[in-house]
């Protein structure tokens, strides 16, 4: 069920934004008065399908893409009988460039402007939920195994990130200061103030959602949420409210502090100093082979929430998503430098888990307007075969005033089409390995 659920929401994303960037080609075409053939999404063999006017809809078996088919354009189809004839009016050839590149830059667009209506939406609806600078300077962060192989420690105060103030806990992983050159954290630890680097390639490390629990987080002061009903903590008589201060006379303010302290003295009885409805209590618990005593913690500071009206929620999520594509183009840079590694490469399968196990309508909107932005940059890659290779060929010609040969177009086709489906291998390969090798 889970695995189906993940194929699920890869689908129905992928049909959606396929669906719409191949509907940018067929309404511009038609704008100009191009003769549009197919209109698909999906690769054939086709499953189901009508014909309205002129054009043929169709959804097809292979539902990792789609295509318009314009008569009189060299396309994916590599159908090019139709160019030996004298060019028709309604076919592509025969508009003027600047229409051909306002067509092949329909998909494009639509992408965006989807990517754009959906981070906007989703900033309007659920607004900011952060714990912000100002609690990470006043607590401190406890540093897990990521943060502590660069540097970090638990209870450093990071005060700036490459030397600016930043506003939110989440910046700190965020793929642009993990992508900066020579970035560093400022950070206040005994007093004294400190750099820690960044390393290069260290956003490798990050190569799955899982990684950044392995990063930091907030430290937070607690008290008891909940007990289990059969643990030893509601032996012992903790419960609900209470407040742990102290574990074998260790003094005892933040969860993790807790944690280390029960985590030295596993499978042992540990001696812990309760404050429970303004009383002070000594209780001996029996921890656990994993440092557990069955208590889940409630932090006692709570996230900061922000609301924006639909002018700022246009404004923050626009920004949200360009600031997807500056990064997509800051990897692929440092991909080819070898900063960044390219088993980061997903296919549908790193999609799919991208998605998750669970239907999150939330989450699901979140990842597709990414995937949107993503798409719409790919897209428009110098690469024969996507959109970006065919407005490279137009922008020459409106340049030069000369158009390149149909014999040059095809030729270019072919290539761009290899290049595509060893990209594709790849992405593929990539996701194999992970699952075989659990990344």
């Amino acid at each position: 069920m889970d695995t189906l659920i993940m194929v699920g929401q890869l689908l129905l994303g992928l049909s959606i934004l396929v669906g719409l960037h191949e509907l940018g080609h067929l309404l511009t075409a038609k704008l100009f008065g191009m003769r549009v053939e197919k209109f698909s999404i999906g690769f054939p063999p086709k499953i189901a399908g009508f014909q309205w006017g002129e054009t043929e809809y169709s959804i097809g078996a292979i539902p990792l893409g789609g295509f318009v088919k314009i008569s009189g354009m060299v396309d994916e189809s590599m159908d090019t009988d139709q160019l030996s004839a004298e060019p028709q009016p309604w076919e592509f050839r025969s508009k003027p460039a600047w229409q051909r590149l306002i067509v092949m830059l329909g998909g494009i667009i639509v992408n965006v402007i989807t990517g754009i209506v959906i981070f906007v939406f989703l900033v309007y609806n659920n607004g900011e939920t952060y714990f912000s600078r100002d609690q990470v300077v006043e607590n401190g962060i406890v540093a897990y195994e990521y943060g502590e192989s660069i540097g970090l420690q638990t209870g450093d105060k990071i005060l700036e990130v490459n030397g600016e103030p930043y506003e939110s806990i989440n910046e700190l992983s965020s793929g642009s200061v993990l992508l900066s050159e020579n970035g560093f954290y400022t950070v206040e630890r005994n007093g004294e103030q400190l750099k820690v680097e960044i390393p290069r390639g260290f956003i490798n490390t990050f190569d799955s959602e899982e990684a950044f629990d392995k990063f930091i987080s907030i430290r937070f002061p607690f008290d008891v949420l909940d007990v289990a009903p059969d643990g030893a903590a509601k032996a012992s008589g903790i419960d609900p409210g209470d407040k742990i201060l102290a574990v074998n006379g260790q003094e005892i303010y933040f969860f993790d502090e807790l944690q280390t302290a029960l985590n030295e003295v596993k499978n042992q009885e540990a001696e812990l100093v309760v404050s429970s409805k303004g009383k002070l209590d000594t209780l001996a618990v029996a921890v656990s082979a994993e440092g557990t005593i069955g208590i889940a913690a409630n932090p006692l500071i709570d996230p900061v929430q922000r609301k924006f009206g639909f002018t700022q929620a246009i404004s923050k999520g626009t920004e949200r998503a360009f600031g997807v594509v500056i990064i997509n183009a800051k990897a692929l840079g440092k991909m080819f430098t070898g900063e960044v590694s390219a088993k980061n490469v997903s296919g549908p399968i790193g999609m799919a888990k991208i998605y998750g196990d669970s239907w999150d309508w939330g989450k699901f909107w979140s990842i597709t307007g990414l995937i949107s932005m993503i798409l719409a940059f790919m897209n428009l890659l110098p690469i024969p075969a996507l959109d970006g290779g065919h407005v490279v060929f137009l922008l020459y010609e409106m340049i030069s005033g000369r158009a390149p040969s149909d014999k040059f177009l095809e030729n270019a086709q072919k290539v761009g089409m290899v290049i595509l489906l060893a990209l594709m291998v790849f992405a593929i390969g990539n996701d194999i390995l992970k699952l075989i090798t659990g990344g």
